[in-house]
């Protein structure tokens, strides 16, 4: 008992390196002040699809954002003593990369709390909806965009945005386990759809009192190689950490190649710590390389997208997995009126990802297809919520394996019944 607790505190002294690097990076691009500045900005917008708060705070305030709000999660997390597993690895960096674009403390605090309300009301342990918390903050430009979007007094926009948030944290973990069962774990951002459905169903009353919210469009550009110099190196050095550690050996990690991603896929559980940050590390260059080589921007909601890629690697995605997803988003923004390098197609390609079981289970031509299909669902489903939820990739993935699976199931059953009456 001993060890297991020496070796659950000293996983999470390890984890607690990668805030305060972010935290560090923020001083090399902006100044003491003008990350407070910038931090000011970031709380006080917003912050619905997309906001890149590069563009709006700067790149060291950004940086900053992520470090506090990675530092807070891992903060909650330890004191409540949740096992380091993928999910968990993958609610962190979810929130890191988040955290670059919509999520900050003023924002994501109600949500948490609501979850906290319910744990307590449940009779359950709040380390049980830790998870569902982190992740259900994807609905935190909601309670931003009450606050300062609705011209309310500040006082009464803080009071009724913060008892909205409450109520969203209440609500959601029975629904994000209700939901699972609509795309049979196929769609790896769960609480992505389930904060899709809430965030239409909220602005669905917002516009009945003659509110409007909408999407924007607002990211920073030209920052290309210093940000890829920060994302390889954090990159690399996590593969070199999980190689090293592994015999300096891919030993273990054919077998994760093997596994479909579908959930629940706990890379960490079935295949150790060392074999998934190698995963980790190798699709974080992926991510980073697909962005390069389609000509696009590193900013705010790219890093978000990659290093939500790098979380879920623990937690269903790799290689094998999530290139047919690439192809096909690819090739849908090559033929058709989509410009494959903008932002909006480069978060179709990376959030895309959750689709990865689809390619993972069914093929890579049923994952090419899966992506294709992605590209023309996510594209026109963000006006249901208004860009209030972060997780819109997630919101469209549930739809689009809603729909496949079924399809690709009955199509297997068809091509068995021929092979059947072959023999």
């Amino acid at each position: 008992m001993e060890e297991k607790k020496s070796s659950f505190i000293g996983t999470y002294k390890l984890l607690y390196l990668y805030p305060l690097i972010l935290i560090l990076v923020a001083f090399i691009f902006q100044k003491p002040v003008e990350i407070l500045l910038g931090m000011k900005t970031i709380f006080t917008s917003s912050s619905n699809l997309v906001t890149d708060y590069m563009e709006i705070g700067g790149i060291g305030a950004a940086f900053f954002n992520s470090g506090l709000m990675t530092l807070m999660s891992i903060f909650l997390m330890h004191k409540n003593k949740v096992n380091l597993t993928g999910p968990a690895i993958a609610a962190i960096f979810t929130v890191s990369g988040f955290s670059f674009f919509g999520k900050n403390l003023y924002n994501t605090i109600p949500i948490t709390f609501g979850v906290y309300l319910f744990s307590k009301l449940e009779g359950s342990k709040f380390n049980t909806v830790i998870l569902p918390a982190l992740f259900g903050t994807a609905l935190g430009p909601l309670v931003s965009e009450i606050t300062f979007g609705f011209d309310l007094p500040i006082v009464k926009g803080v009071i009724y945005a913060y008892l909205v948030g409450i109520l969203i944290g209440f609500i959601l973990p029975a629904l994000s386990q209700a939901f699972l069962r609509f795309h049979q774990g196929f769609n790896l951002y769960n609480v992505g759809f389930t904060a899709g459905i809430i965030g239409m169903f909220a602005i669905g009353i917002v516009r009945m009192f003659n509110q409007e919210i909408n999407t924007v469009d607002i990211v920073s550009s030209g920052n290309n190689l210093p940000l890829a110099i920060i994302l390889y190196t954090l990159f690399i050095s996590i593969f070199l950490l999980g190689f090293i550690f592994n015999g300096k050996s891919f030993k273990g990690y054919n077998k994760l190649l093997m596994n479909s991603g579908r959930l629940i896929a706990d890379f960490i559980h079935l295949y150790g710590n060392t074999v998934t940050l190698i995963n980790m590390g190798l699709m974080g260059i992926i991510g980073t390389t697909y962005v390069l080589l389609v000509g696009g921007q590193i900013n705010g909601p790219i890093v978000g997208g990659i290093l939500t890629i790098v979380g879920f690697s623990a937690f269903g995605k790799h290689p094998k997995n999530t290139i047919p997803i690439f192809i096909g988003v690819y090739s849908a923004s090559v033929l058709n009126i989509y410009d494959p390098k903008a932002t909006n197609s480069l978060l179709a390609a990376l959030f895309g990802t959750t689709l990865a079981p689809i390619a993972g289970h069914y093929g890579f031509f049923p994952g090419i297809f899966a992506g294709f299909c992605h590209m023309a669902v996510v594209a026109n489903i963000g006006y249901l919520h208004g860009g209030v939820n972060l997780y819109n990739n997630g919101f469209s993935g549930g739809f689009v394996a809603a729909t496949l699976v079924p399809l690709l199931n009955a199509i297997g059953e068809i091509i068995n019944r021929f092979r059947r009456l072959d023999t």
